[in-house]
């Protein structure tokens, strides 16, 4: 574990409670974990994931205007948890399924591996789903859906394996943490849900 692993994890964690509670402090905090990994992702190897924390950097800002009603049509109000247009569902799956085909052709072609120990690709395979779908996940928090917690449930696991092929054990156990705030996060938000 390095110093900067430590660092990236503890926050992980106060932006994980602040995520369950959508709180205030969510994006700051977002904003602060996605300029650790960063770092952390691009010093491990871990590409595609390196490249979704900046996309969550941008993400981050937008998704503070819009929770804050600057954005969008809230007049200023703080938005409501609701849940996600039926029929903005295709076109999310597409996108997920479309980015993470993007992303396993670009790591497939740059072909540098990181696991000796795992087939090359399984570790393109996860580094490329693990991306294709948090960046639609993302975009479901900035719009305060409920059903951003299905993306986190697909997601966190395999960043778990991620996280530790790659030695950043720390990071890999503040994911197991984040699998089990992915089904209070569902619970409370869904319960929340004008919609």
């Amino acid at each position: 574990m390095n110093t900067l692993d430590i660092i990236g994890a503890i926050i992980g964690l106060f932006f994980i409670v602040s995520e369950y509670r959508a709180d205030r402090w969510f994006w700051p905090l977002s904003l602060l974990m996605s300029a650790f990994y960063i770092a952390i992702d691009f010093t491990s190897g871990i590409y595609a994931n390196g490249a979704l924390c900046c996309y969550n950097f941008v993400m981050s800002i937008y998704g503070l205007l819009v929770w804050r009603g600057i954005l969008g049509k809230r007049d200023k109000e703080d938005r409501p948890t609701t849940s996600c247009p039926r029929r903005y569902w295709p076109w999310l799956i597409l996108a997920a399924l479309a980015l993470s085909g993007l992303f396993f052709w670009l790591l497939t072609n740059l072909n540098e591996r990181l696991y000796e120990n795992v087939a090359p690709e399984v570790e393109f395979f996860l580094d490329s789903l693990t991306a294709g779908i948090s960046i639609v996940g993302m975009f479901m928090v900035s719009q305060k859906w409920w059903q951003q917690w299905i993306c986190w449930i697909i997601v966190n696991p395999m960043t778990v394996l991620l996280f530790y092929f790659s030695g950043n054990y720390a990071s890999a156990l503040l994911y197991v943490v984040f699998c089990i705030f992915c089904i209070l996060g569902i619970i409370r938000w869904k319960k929340e849900s004008i919609s």
